[in-house]
């Protein structure tokens, strides 16, 4: 019998010994301290090594929180008039709640998979592990090809959406140019992003970046409640099926972006102590979303139904400008989140992913900024696409995958007994994680993705018709045009 939990781990450094398997489990941190002091002797306490090289579980939160936030905090007013007060306090914390449980299933998953494979000796050295070969490995090459499709095809969207918000804020600071002008110039910007080689050497992004939302959310509350209700506030929310499972499906966005959680714990060195970062990270969130959206509710009302970006209506000053700027550079570290393990696969796919050099993998990796680039100028929906993406693609990458994965790799009795990780302090039961699994894919399938999907789809084939395709300056308010009459003086 293969011994389970930490005993397994003294069984596989054993195994291991002191060559390639050392060295790889020490980048995974099941030997101990080793992983630290070695990065420490290496790297000393240089400037470089404080900025460029993180692995440490403050990393990895930092990492999660700052990226499970960004753009989407300025449409969350925008689901909160769809779904009322009520609602979108209470679909906030369930899908916070439910997002952290199946990232804590994605980290059991990847220990366990890794621990399978060093166990045969396998090295991971100059090789970044991926939640599809987490499957391949675990279950096989259908799971494989599925995880594959829905994570790089939300990783893809989740670019696309990163720049079409960049446009969108930048034009409340700059107005002389349209949003698809725009959309250019920040797309030449975020394809630097192939520069940065791992999620290790985001440190100090991760850091700047939670920083910035933390602003942005506190002035937007802060900013709402100062200026107070508009006259003849209304607050009609929930009224209409089709938006209310539009703006829930939008929440299940917002604490949907684990689909780089085992990017995260790869880089790590002790991936273990993943476990329960994901839960910290979002009760931090919390504090960003639940104040922000509910205070623009309460000052905007149902104007919010038109103006999907929180920014749109709140007047300009300096400190609505700061904020507009730092979520620009926050959104730029966004698109680097998202399409670092599109890099990784790519790569992969090219044969370049083992090489040591930056300047080719860079050279490399930007064909995938190119469709990324395109499809934000043919789908400048801001707001709308969030909850297409939600419904269609969230729901299959971060909900149902991982709980069907865990209920199907831990089926077995023999797999139970030796499980690398077993069942948490908290639900001391397989029994019990398996019904929670269900519960997870039954509610996701039907209102995330049945519900969500039949919703959100429909409001954006409303944004098409209205708007058409490659629109220019998407929800822009018109401008008056030169030599047009001044509007007359009021009469006494």
């Amino acid at each position: 019998m293969v011994p389970g939990g930490e005993q397994a781990e003294d069984a596989i450094v054993a195994d291991a010994g002191n060559g390639k398997g050392g060295e790889a489990l020490r980048a995974m941190g099941v030997a101990g301290d080793d992983a630290e002091q070695q990065q420490q002797r290496d790297g000393g306490f240089s400037m470089k090594s404080l900025l460029w090289h993180g692995g440490s579980v403050w990393d990895a939160w930092f990492s999660c929180a700052s990226n499970q936030v960004a753009q989407v905090l300025l449409t969350l007013p925008y689901s909160f008039s769809q779904l009322g007060m009520v609602s979108g306090v209470l679909l906030q914390i369930f899908y916070g709640l439910m997002g952290s449980w199946t990232a804590y299933l994605i980290s059991v998953l990847y220990v366990e998979y890794r621990a399978r494979k060093e166990k045969e000796g396998v090295s991971f050295k100059n090789h970044v592990i991926q939640w599809f070969e987490v499957l391949d490995g675990l279950l096989g090459p259908y799971w494989k090809a599925a995880g594959l499709a829905f994570n790089c095809t939300f990783l893809l969207f989740g670019s696309v959406i990163q720049l079409i918000a960049c446009a969108s804020n930048i034009y409340y600071i700059n107005d002389r140019l349209d949003k698809r002008t725009w959309t250019y110039i920040f797309g030449a910007c975020c394809a630097t992003t192939v520069f940065i080689p791992s999620f290790h050497n985001y440190r100090v992004w991760s850091f700047l970046g939670l920083g910035m939302t933390t602003y942005t959310a506190w002035y937007i509350t802060i900013a709402a409640a100062v200026h107070g209700q508009v006259d003849g506030v209304t607050h009609s929310g929930p009224n209409k099926l089709v938006l209310y499972f539009t703006g829930a499906t939008n929440i299940l966005y917002t604490f949907g972006g684990h689909a780089v959680t085992v990017e995260i714990m790869h880089a790590m060195w002790k991936p273990r102590k993943f476990k329960y970062i994901y839960l910290l990270a979002t009760l931090y969130v919390f504090t960003l979303t639940l104040p922000s959206a509910a205070a623009m509710y309460w000052a905007f009302g149902d104007q919010l139904l038109t103006h999907s970006n929180a920014f749109s209506l709140l007047p300009r000053t300096g400190w609505r400008d700061a904020a507009v700027i730092l979520m620009l550079v926050h959104q730029f570290i966004t698109f680097g989140f998202a399409c670092t393990p599109l890099y990784f696969v790519w790569e992969k796919a090219v044969g370049m992913h083992d090489t040591g050099s930056v300047l080719k993998r860079a050279l490399a990796r930007l064909p995938i900024v190119v469709p990324i680039w395109f499809l934000a100028i043919i789908f400048p929906f801001f707001g709308p696409i969030n909850s297409a993406v939600g419904a269609l693609l969230v729901s299959f990458t971060v909900y149902v995958i991982p709980a069907l994965a865990h209920m199907l790799t831990y089926r077995s009795a023999s797999a139970r007994l030796n499980a690398a990780e077993k069942p948490p302090s908290f639900l001391p039961s397989w029994s019990g994680m398996f019904v929670v699994n269900a519960f997870v894919v039954a509610w996701v399938l039907v209102v995330g993705f049945g519900l969500g999907g039949w919703a959100s789809v429909t409001n954006f084939v409303k944004q098409v018709d209205t708007f058409g395709l490659f629109a220019r300056c998407y929800q822009c308010p018109p401008k008056p045009h030169a030599g047009s009459p001044l509007p007359a003086p009021p009469h006494h």
